[in-house]
């Protein structure tokens, strides 16, 4: 019998509006070629995001060294590094933490007995596998539209695009 819709939304992986946006105002950031910062407000209407999010979102990638932010009359923020240097993992960790928790707890400190033994092998993959994504891919790759032939690869998988 097929779980009721409520069970099946909870059985995803998740990336929160956070990270989602993050990422996105970090793009708008990368596709600036002159090296200008921007102001909160142009990032936010360059990606359709509440600028007072966006403002939240901008001091944790502050914070986490992923932008810089320059003050006075053009001021606005700018990538800390090259966009080729910064993966979309960097800017994940810097607001949402760790990519892949069970239970709130990265996976290495998790124990499970009996059946469920092999289960700390599972969570372990998962977390391999994400990183495998988006340690890879730099703000630079996702601004020029040229991702890793192995991010291609799984985008191209006949499973990839159904919703289970």
């Amino acid at each position: 019998m097929p779980a009721p819709p409520a069970a099946r939304e909870n059985r995803r992986m998740r990336v929160s509006a956070k990270a989602d946006y993050a990422v996105r105002a970090c793009a708008e950031l990368a596709a600036r070629t002159d090296g200008e910062s921007v102001p909160t407000d142009l990032l936010a209407s360059g990606q359709g995001i509440p600028v007072s999010f966006l403002e939240r979102i901008m001091g944790d990638l502050r914070r986490a060294g992923v932008v810089a932010s320059v003050r006075g009359r053009s001021g606005g923020y700018r990538l800390a590094r090259p966009a080729a240097e910064t993966t979309l993992a960097d800017v994940i960790r810097a607001v949402d933490g760790p990519l892949v928790t069970v239970r709130d707890e990265r996976p290495p400190s998790l124990t499970y007995d009996g059946s469920a033994a092999a289960l700390l092998e599972v969570w372990v993959a998962l977390r391999a596998s994400v990183r495998d994504v988006l340690d890879v891919v730099t703000l630079a790759d996702l601004v020029a539209g040229r991702l890793p032939a192995s991010v291609h690869d799984l985008a191209a998988r006949a499973d990839a695009w159904e919703n289970a």
